[in-house]
């Protein structure tokens, strides 16, 4: 059955839906390395009411993947079964101040537009995120960090909606955060969260947002179609000097590259597909691990079906 198809035979049920549904969404438009098969329905919920009533409208044999910014994301070529939902900026792209010293974050925000309000409003400790290239939503899940700081640091409390589209408030303790992980079911959907920082000067603020922006622009292919770090960093290495070690700098299989400014980065050079991403990540833990003895961990996050 076609996306079309399933959508068509999903309508009776969705009829209360406010939000976007597409069959066979063009998935290669939503990633950072614009490659990827479609998946058969993506849904933007207009709001986490309707979010909430998608999901319970939602035959629970139907498979839910979640997406976000698309900047840790690898969507193989096969493309994906069932449902996709991304968040819409209209609906969960707000940020407002709360308290003294907290912030309240929709999912569906860049994180450096987090960094750019806790800087208007003077609250420290959030400089980091200025430097990551995804959303609250995938920072909440993979508990995103840079620069000595993770979002575990900040993070509060986490609102959520599970598959039957109940909601839930998750607790700092309930998240379990790890690093670059959570522990929190992958059935939730995160929707927003409050995170917490402290009162600093607007100039202190801006210079270590200025320092964060310029390492990034000097060590970081940021102008090319990549996907952020690779692999997770091992403890006591860095993934990038073991791929350097084992003279995979530049090293390319079909259209995709490991960059020569920053080896621990997978760069479509135009006419990559995800299998040869894919393809040249697998082929740089084995090189590693035959080089080292050091087993590297993806970080980016591949899903969707194989060709």
């Amino acid at each position: 059955m076609s996306g079309a198809e399933l959508l068509k035979s999903l309508e009776g049920n969705l009829t209360d839906v406010r939000g976007r549904l597409t069959g066979d969404a063009d998935m290669s438009k939503l990633t950072w390395f614009q490659v990827g098969g479609p998946a058969d329905i993506l849904f933007q919920p207009a709001d986490e009411e309707d979010l909430a009533l998608f999901l319970n409208r939602l035959p629970e044999e139907i498979p839910v993947t979640v997406v976000g910014v698309g900047s840790n994301l690898l969507v193989r070529d096969g493309g994906l079964d069932g449902v996709v939902i991304r968040l819409s900026a209209k609906g969960f792209g707000q940020v407002e101040q709360i308290s003294d010293t907290r912030l309240l974050a929709g999912a569906a925000i860049p994180d450096k537009r987090l960094a750019a309000k806790a800087l208007e409003v003077g609250l420290g400790g959030f400089e980091f995120y200025h430097g990551i290239p995804g959303g609250i939503g995938g920072a909440l899940r993979m508990n995103a960090g840079a620069n000595g700081t993770e979002t575990t640091n900040r993070v509060v409390e986490v609102h959520a909606i599970d598959r039957k589209g109940e909601r839930h408030i998750l607790s700092h303790a309930d998240m379990g955060y790890t690093y670059r992980h959570s522990a929190a079911s992958t059935d939730l959907i995160f929707t927003k969260a409050v995170f917490e920082g402290y009162a600093e000067d607007n100039d202190v603020i801006q210079k270590e947002m200025d320092e964060v922006q310029h390492h990034r622009e000097t060590v970081q292919p940021v102008k090319e179609k990549t996907g952020g770090s690779t692999f997770k960093n091992p403890e006591g290495h860095s993934s990038w000097k073991l791929v350097d070690k084992a003279g995979l700098r530049g090293h390319q299989i079909g259209g995709a590259k490991m960059s020569e400014m920053h080896c621990n980065f997978m760069i479509n050079t135009g006419n990559a597909t995800a299998q040869d991403l894919e393809n040249l990540g697998e082929y740089v833990r084995e090189k590693v691990l035959a080089n080292s003895g050091i087993t590297l961990e993806w970080e980016i996050k591949r899903i969707g079906r194989e060709v």
